[in-house]
């Protein structure tokens, strides 16, 4: 895993000297992503100037460095991520007699020599792994910009006049001079509501994320940036799916997905550097933790992290299933003292504010890993893909309760008075209003961000969203398109490289995910319960007793903390003082609802947490 920059001064009036400072310390704000070796190139005809910081992961000789160039030298790259079937593509160049004379054994430069082979959006459609980079063509003088197809890795641009700036994180872009750094008041708005600040809006007015399974093509003579180029979307995935399902039994489809997660598993443990896995002793992590060890010749590493709170721990879980698969297993019990350490940091871990709790506990169990390992993998995006949150089983509930009323329904249609007594959610006049309730954290946002602007996110805009007609699947791929890469995935991405740590999630590789969207919904969530097929492959592994219990989640025991070892700190970020000088947020409804949560008479840990976040975070700009 790495960290990547550039700038490119397109009126080519940029000195050397000055690209190659601004640039370098663009890269040097990325160190904790790639500690182990740092890059500049430049091309001073073009005024381009790229920047790498890396973590050497594959092939760490001096063979894997870069900005790399081509073997022509048409191409340089700067690329984050890991191209897990780069052996299999080097041997197709080798069959097609198009493979260059091989430097070394980095996929960075398999993922180069296919580009000038087959050119990028052929390279596109057949590389599986986890990616952002930016490549210079010097033939046809133009910069792109390509992001992975489920957003594992992150990617942010910006154009200042008819300068472009990228990188792996904000932070990146804040060290050039030319950048602005306005805030972005819609954005906040966002953060309230959805505990993050969703593609392609950043906490910046001026400064855009590239979306997943998207390319930008930036040419030399563009006064302004086209949109993105989308190669790979979720939502043709899940609707091609819908209309060609596998015919299939059973049987025949655990052994099926069971071959293709074991395939896939065993190409994401290719390392030449100590590797582990996040046990949380749910269904996902078990899942990719059996099927390693099933595969591995000695105890694959594990970390768990556990609370005191027993309503927030796993941590017994993940060791009764750590002792039945024999894993090298290690927990770390979290305090609120701990979560002080961390939260105090937290404005400068990530790289614009962002309101997930479990941001802490993600830290923490990163740590504990990168204390014996470089690369862990996880669980991650089990859930959006095989129906785990309960707010799909909820939906069931909701379905029949509509039936129900619509079969009570007095005169002209309107509910008779005897219908039973429901809660608000249950009354949603479509099943996308019912989801927006249940995913929707401040719906009134507007009105604590002072001067916001209505800005529509992907979630505001339902005629947009796959075209689905089970509410469940519906439900499940916009979370994958929203959810996941904009807080699960940013959450582990910021949390793990804070600390030089790769992680990667078997569960997102392309080959699954175009798999199980062909899956009836009955292989996903059955009498209620989710994840069902998943289930089934992990029967195989390990006993059900240890892993048939209702979901947990990653949650964290915040409104005892903020009442506790987190009140001094929170207080003082959110002081009537702070506010009013700060003037983001309305210092009144903000002093108001934090000591009604003081008080006990309502827990809005949750809901504070993200206006907690964006004060901490501006403590670092």
């Amino acid at each position: 895993m790495c960290g990547i920059a550039g700038s490119w001064w397109r009126d080519s009036d940029v000195s050397v000297t000055v690209a190659r400072r601004i640039v370098t310390q663009m890269a040097e704000s990325l160190r904790h992503r790639g500690p182990d070796a740092a890059g500049i190139w430049i091309d001073p005809a073009v005024g381009l100037a790229l920047g790498h910081r890396r973590l050497a992961v594959l092939d760490p000789s001096p063979a894997g460095v870069q900005p790399m160039t081509s073997d022509s030298g048409r191409y340089v790259i700067v690329y984050n991520g890991e191209i897990y079937n780069h052996f299999v593509l080097r041997r197709r160049l080798e069959v097609e007699r198009r493979a260059p004379s091989w430097r070394g054994s980095s996929d960075t430069e398999t993922l180069l020599a296919c580009i000038e082979a087959w050119g990028v959006e052929s390279t596109l459609s057949c590389v599986f792994g986890m990616f952002a980079f930016g490549l210079w063509d010097s033939s046809e003088r133009t910069l792109l910009l390509a992001r992975d197809p489920m957003g594992e890795k992150p990617l942010c641009y910006a154009r200042v006049g008819r300068t472009v700036l990228f990188a792996s994180e904000l932070q990146a872009l804040r060290q050039h001079p030319e950048f602005d750094q306005e805030i972005d008041r819609g954005a906040v708005a966002l953060l309230l509501k959805d505990n993050c600040i969703p593609a392609p809006y950043t906490v910046h007015a001026h400064a855009r994320k590239l979306l997943p399974g998207t390319f930008l093509r930036i040419r030399f003579d563009d006064e302004t940036l086209d949109q993105p180029t989308t190669y790979w979307s979720l939502k043709a995935v899940a609707e091609a799916g819908q209309s060609a399902p596998f015919d299939i039994d059973e049987t025949d489809a655990t052994s099926t997905f069971e071959m293709l997660f074991a395939n896939v598993v065993r190409s994401q443990m290719i390392s030449d550097v100590p590797l582990g896995a996040f046990l949380s002793g749910g269904i996902d992590s078990s899942a990719v933790v059996a099927m390693m060890q099933s595969m591995s010749t000695r105890p694959v590493r594990t970390y768990t992290i556990g609370f005191r709170e027993p309503a927030f721990d796993e941590a017994r879980h993940a060791e009764s299933v750590a002792r039945h698969l024999g894993t090298d297993h290690h927990t770390l019990y979290v305090t609120d003292t701990d979560a002080l350490d961390v939260a105090s940091n937290l404005g400068r871990t990530f790289d614009e504010p962002f309101g997930g709790v479990s941001q802490i506990p993600t830290i923490l169990v990163s740590r504990l890993a990168r204390s014996e390992v470089t690369v862990a993998l996880t669980g991650d995006g089990g859930d959006e893909l095989f129906g785990g949150y309960d707010r799909y089983v909820k939906i069931h509930i909701w379905k029949r309760q509509r039936e129900f009323v619509r079969r009570r329904a007095g005169p002209g249609g309107h509910p008779a008075r005897s219908e039973q007594e429901v809660s608000d959610e249950w009354h949603s006049s479509a099943a996308d209003d019912f989801f927006l309730t249940r995913v929707r954290k401040w719906p009134n946002a507007h009105a604590i961000v002072r001067g916001a602007t209505n800005t529509a996110a992907f979630l505001d805009r339902p005629p947009e969203w796959p075209a689905l007609t089970s509410p469940e699947l519906r439900m499940m791929s916009v979370d994958a398109m929203t959810y996941l890469p904009d807080n699960v995935l940013v959450k582990v991405d910021r949390s793990a490289m804070s600390v030089s740590l790769e992680t990667r999630a078997p569960f997102l590789d392309r080959r699954i995910v175009e798999h199980v969207w062909r899956l009836p919904l009955s292989m996903k969530i059955r009498r209620g319960v989710g994840k069902h097929i998943v289930r089934s492959v992990l029967s195989r592994h390990v006993p059900t007793n240890l892993i048939d219990r209702p979901k947990q989640g990653f949650g964290v025991p915040i409104d005892d903390w903020l009442r506790g070892g987190l009140r001094s700190w929170a207080e003082d970020l959110l002081t009537e003082r702070r506010l009013v000088a700060d003037g983001i947020f309305e210092a009144a409804i903000v002093r108001r609802l934090w000591h009604m949560h003081l008080s006990g008479r309502r827990q809005l840990g949750n809901r504070l947490w993200p206006v907690i976040m964006f004060q901490a975070w501006r403590d670092y700009q």
